[in-house]
């Protein structure tokens, strides 16, 4: 005893404070003297048991939570010393003290939220990533599983400098692990998954984290998914074991799909092409276009999961990739062109905008490809002795991939009148207080593109939802139907008078209104429903965007109509041309009222009441007697310009624009052609009406039969011809202003401004004070 009191008194009392040791002589054991070691490392050794099949011991771990709770500041030591012992125990192999080191780990973790815990998070990382890096399965599972954990904690305040590549590239890794035995790699691959998963959660909701969906990441990430859902395929067309789902609760293929399905519905606007580019990359790599069941599933799930306001983004790509294959084998592009269908079909469901149509022009180019593709190969053939099999299977892959594009198609033409019915109900009740907001550029386009297509409902729709925009005083359900409305003022027809933001909108878009209420009245499958439409239409226009400007153009649309109805110069069917004629005289009635002055048109109704096949009331009726044609020469059953002319002075109207007939035009620009005559009131007007008619027809047969690029050019060189008068008048009025400062020389033909000083100028005594 006393030479132990004696060491223990001469290292007392020196220096030596880092390493302080007791020599008992008996036992021959030299020990650290715990008391004087650091109390985090005490506490933290005190958790390791002698034996690590003990396990945590639990009473010891509370009291290193306390001491890291109570002190945060010693956070990052214990950290850093638990990752000192982990890593000597993977070296050694003693799995069972890595099993308790990770689990301290973990609590600590879930119990720690303070500031300084960023540090302890680094070192934390450090050892999952050595855990990963080992070659042993259940090492990587333990770190995957602790990593977990970590995700699912919401920190207080975001990381600036933290990256997840490596373990972005080392879960991606996992997931497409070849162990040799079936039960570990699928151990592997399902712990791949959820540290992907875990990457997601982590990073997705920290904006400093949005470097996550780059392609660098995406590439790694979606693959990984995909393949394993893959997998689950080639698993079922094996045949597998029945109780393999029991063993197997979180399979691969599920747990993937469940990890694509909350990834992509994390995707933001700016991100959506990252996500699903790697999706057609692994579908052409894998060869999953033909046969494309694989592919099919994946679309539908990609279209199910994300945003409905992203949608056009999936169809856009899609497109461009079929594109991009234009020259590839016919079964694949039949493959995207089918995946295409599935896409679109499911977007209509859920968002309404002009891809539809992007989508129908798209096909239609690659219906003509393929066209093309097939008689080159039969011109080539004919031109050879023989017909080899080859060529027959080429030509039959063609017609494959025709007979695709043509169900798509007519697949389009139903989604266009399921999104049109869609923003039928969206519109309905929609109040906007100015036409500019309500109807912009970008939205009014593709809509009347689709007022000119061949189908009559589609038509009927568009209509709708224009009425459904326009009619902003709720007057459409008293003018219901098409028909001569005797006393328009008992229907109390709410209007205001008109803002001017909404005269702009008229005179920007008025012309483009008139073209396809004209166009669309000439269709030949034409109903009643139709003309009803464009009846109502007509009348609340002239409600809530007519001004006398309006007034006017309305008028000429009007009897631009019935002079193409008594033409007839496209041969169109009697029932569509007494419909015209019925449309034209209702809503002549109901203007003539509409402005204060019946005398309008009145007297032309009461003429018109002799031929009932030109009046609403029995044009619509079933069984209706036709005539065999419209007598032209009649012109007491008509509307004359000359006496609208006459109607129209009296309220104040400039009745000089009704001689200025009106054509159709593309720009939407111009609605008629400037041709004033010398003598509107005079008698002999008819040689002058004749000349127009016959300058309109020119006109209206130039722009429908005329090729594009001709019209193209014509428009072009009247473009160009506006540029250099433009940069006349700039030149001639747009001058440097002379400077008080400086004098003008002229030099090789040119002004040039000298300078001169301040003090050398000379102002007027009034402006010297």
């Amino acid at each position: 005893m006393c030479t132990h009191a004696f060491y223990l008194y001469f290292f007392l009392t020196q220096s030596h404070t880092h390493s302080i040791f007791l020599f008992l002589t008996h036992g021959r054991v030299c020990g650290c003297c715990g008391p004087l070691r650091p109390r985090y490392k005490r506490l933290v050794d005190n958790i390791f048991p002698e034996d690590p099949k003990d396990g945590l011991s639990k009473s010891d771990m509370e009291k290193l939570t306390f001491y890291a709770v109570s002190a945060p500041e010693k956070l990052d030591r214990i950290g850093a010393y638990l990752a000192e012992r982990l890593s000597r125990d993977v070296v050694r192999h003693r799995y069972g003290y890595v099993v308790i080191a990770m689990e301290a780990l973990d609590q600590l973790l879930m119990a720690c939220h303070s500031q300084s815990i960023k540090p302890f998070v680094e070192s934390f990382l450090h050892m999952v990533a050595k855990l990963l890096e080992s070659q042993e399965p259940d090492l990587q599972v333990l770190g995957t599983n602790s990593f977990v954990k970590f995700a699912n904690i919401e920190e207080d305040t975001p990381s600036y400098h933290r990256r997840y590549d490596f373990f972005v590239s080392q879960f991606s890794a996992m997931c497409h692990s070849t162990h040799e035995d079936p039960e570990t790699r699928t151990r592997i691959r399902v712990a791949g998954i959820k540290g992907l998963q875990g990457v997601v959660r982590k990073t997705v909701n920290d904006e400093l984290q949005a470097i996550i969906w780059e392609p660098q990441h995406m590439d790694k990430l979606i693959p990984s998914m995909l393949f394993n859902m893959q997998d689950a395929e080639d698993l079922d067309s094996q045949g597998p074991d029945p109780l393999w789902a029991q063993k197997h609760p979180e399979n691969p293929a599920s747990l993937a799909e469940s990890c694509f399905r909350e990834l992509l519905g994390r995707a933001a606007y700016g991100n959506m092409n990252n996500a699903v580019r790697p999706v057609l990359v692994h579908l052409d790599n894998h060869r999953l276009w033909e046969p494309n069941e694989f592919a099919v599933s994946c679309f539908r799930i990609i279209m199910y999961s994300i945003q409905a306001q992203h949608s056009h983004h999936v169809i856009q790509q899609v497109l461009g990739h079929l594109d991009m294959h234009n020259k590839n084998t016919p079964r694949m592009r039949a493959g995207i062109v089918q995946v295409l269908l599935e896409t679109v079909a499911i977007a209509a469901k859920g968002s309404v905008g002009p891809t539809v149509l992007e989508v129908f022009n798209t096909l239609l180019k690659h219906l003509r490809m393929s066209v093309d593709f097939e008689l080159g190969e039969n011109s080539r053939r004919n031109s050879g002795a023989s017909v080899s099999s080859s060529g027959r299977v080429k030509e039959s892959e063609e017609r494959i991939v025709q007979n695709a594009i043509i169900q798509t198609i007519a697949g389009t033409k139903r989604i266009q009148a399921m999104l049109l019915s869609s923003l039928i109900m969206v519109t309905s009740g929609f109040k906007s207080k100015t036409m500019v907001a309500a109807l912009p550029a970008p939205f009014l386009d593709p809509l009347f593109s689709i007022s000119l297509m061949e189908d009559c409902e589609l038509r009927q729709l568009v209509l709708e939802i224009l009425l459904n925009i326009i009619d902003r005083h709720d007057n459409r359900a008293k003018l219901r139907g098409i028909r001569i409305i005797p006393n328009v003022a008992a229907l109390k027809i709410k209007r205001e008078k008109i803002s001017k933001q909404d005269v702009g909108f008229m005179k920007k878009h008025g012309q483009q209104l008139y073209r396809h209420i004209y166009l669309g009245c000439k269709e030949e499958d034409n109903g009643h429903k139709n003309f009803e439409l464009l009846f109502t239409t007509l009348a609340v226009l002239t409600i809530e965007l007519a001004n006398e400007e309006v007034v006017v153009d309305l008028i000429r649309l009007a009897l631009a109509l019935q002079d193409m109805s008594l033409a007839n110069e496209e041969n169109m069917p009697m029932i569509i041309r007494c419909g015209i004629m019925a449309l034209v005289a209702a809503y002549l009635n109901f203007l003539s009222q509409m402005i204060a002055n019946p005398a309008f048109c009145q007297h032309r109704v009461h003429e018109k009441l002799m031929t009932p096949y030109l009046l609403p009331e029995h044009i619509f009726r079933e069984k209706c007697p036709l005539p065999n044609d419209l007598e032209k020469e009649d012109r007491s059953m008509y509307f004359q310009t000359v006496d609208l002319a006459e109607c129209l002075v009296g309220p104040g109207y400039n009745a000089e624009r009704l001689s200025i007939p009106y054509v159709p035009q593309v720009t939407g620009k111009q609605g008629f052609v400037d041709r004033r005559k010398p003598a509107l009131f005079s008698p002999d007007t008819t040689g002058l009406e004749e000349q127009e008619k016959e300058k309109r027809r020119q006109v209206m047969e130039k722009f429908q039969k005329a090729p594009f690029e001709e019209i193209a050019a014509h428009c072009e060189s009247k473009a160009n011809m506006l540029h250099d008068r433009l940069a006349q008048i700039f030149e001639l009025t747009i001058r440097p202003p002379p400077s008080p400062s400086g004098v003008v020389s002229i030099s090789a033909g040119h002004a040039q401004h000298q300078s001169v000083p301040v003090y050398e100028m000379k102002f007027p005594d009034l402006c010297v004070y």
